[in-house]
């Protein structure tokens, strides 16, 4: 088998050569190892948010006034033995004699054992399937384990956050592909077409761009009726988040339009007799698509956080509507967190999680540019 100067054998010169843009796209992706550890962790974030009822141990509304600020329990593995049989040790409520404060002593005399794939609170998947097997969980359905704690009402953590993940990540996923409608379509007509239409184009961006997004976001917010089902507020809030955050990949678009729209291909494309919407999303569009991917990529932390932050001001989702944001807006006062610490959770979940979308938008980016190296 020969070999070629760069090192390769002929055979994958030979497939190189032949691949099409997507798997080139792709190789150039898998080199990125930080990207491809970032894409690993963004889908199971989104598989917990997918599955989020059948992933949390217990019903997130489910509350017990007895447990109320529940610390996290230690997750035990093995049980003196070689088998692994996770458990933790269950908890007994004393009273400080001085304080009268109640506190959680666990007792190691009584052990609550996990598994997999165990029955517990009844759920509606999807609100169409109905099921009652969790991911893990107790064996014994009665006895509860909380792993990441329990709020002021003594519901769990763990739960509460893998639904809270399903609304704020799809609000995430909404607001962007609203964003890219009218910043490709509004961006690319104004730097294709140029003249007077570029010029109303640009002074309404500039306009827009001019106001402080917070309390924009929070007049518009707090103009929304009370009385509103979390539904229509949720549908209500991306909207908000989208006619404000498409004005960046507008100008992105706008910019590359003008650079690309006097290219010889663009050219040679309308001498070929080509529509202007074909040159524009069959010629135009392909060509910057690493500028598409890296604002796109970028704009969905945004997205989250802009709704975490309408949230925990209060004028965002609110009960019995779960979001991250929704969570961290018991963690407002000094004494939550010093009762109860891990109701900041939801903010570290925010955090991998814009984190991770960042690392994987710079790896699509480098990925699409076909000038990186």
């Amino acid at each position: 088998m020969s070999v070629t100067a760069a090192g390769l054998p002929d055979r994958a010169v030979s497939r190189l050569a032949t691949a099409s843009e997507a798997r080139l796209m792709w190789l150039r992706f898998c080199r990125h190892k930080v990207a491809m550890a970032s894409l690993v962790l963004t889908i199971l974030i989104y598989l917990v948010a997918l599955f989020a009822e059948p992933v949390a141990p217990f019903d997130p509304d489910k509350a017990n006034a007895r447990l109320v600020f529940h610390p996290p329990q230690m997750l035990h593995i093995f049980d003196g033995s070689v088998i692994p049989r996770p458990y933790v040790n269950a908890v007994r409520l004393t009273r400080d004699p001085d304080t009268l404060a109640v506190t959680y002593v666990p007792d190691r005399s009584r052990k609550v054992y996990l598994g997999f794939f165990v029955h517990g609170d009844p759920y509606k998947l999807w609100t169409v399937i109905p099921s009652d097997i969790h991911l893990f969980g107790p064996v014994n359905p009665r006895e509860t384990a909380f792993l990441l704690g329990a709020d002021r009402l003594g519901r769990d953590m763990l739960s509460r956050i893998a639904y809270g993940a399903r609304v704020s990540l799809s609000i995430g996923l909404v607001g962007v592909t609203c964003s890219l409608l009218l910043g490709v379509i509004i961006g690319g007509a104004s730097g294709y077409f140029g003249g007077r239409l570029d010029w109303v184009v640009q002074r309404l961006i500039e306009f827009i761009i001019s106001l402080p997004t917070i309390p924009i976001w929070l007049a518009l917010a707090a103009a929304l009726p009370k009385h509103w089902s979390p539904v229509k507020t949720y549908f209500m809030i991306t909207l908000i988040i989208s006619l404000i955050g498409w004005t960046e990949l507008a100008r992105v678009v706008r910019g590359r339009f003008l650079a690309l729209r006097s290219d010889t291909f663009v050219t040679a494309a309308f001498l070929d007799g080509c529509s202007r919407p074909r040159i524009i999303f069959r010629h135009m569009l392909p060509a910057m698509t690493s500028h598409i991917i890296a604002s796109v990529t970028l704009a969905i932390p945004l997205m989250i956080l802009a709704e975490t932050a309408l949230s925990f001001l209060g004028l965002g989702l609110q009960p019995p509507a779960i979001s991250w944001g929704a969570l961290l807006e018991e963690a407002q006062n000094i004494h939550s967190i010093a009762t109860a610490p891990w109701l900041l959770l939801p903010g570290v979940a925010v955090a991998i999680t814009v984190l991770a979308l960042n690392f994987l938008g710079d790896g699509l980016r480098d990925a699409a540019d076909p000038h990186a190296h």
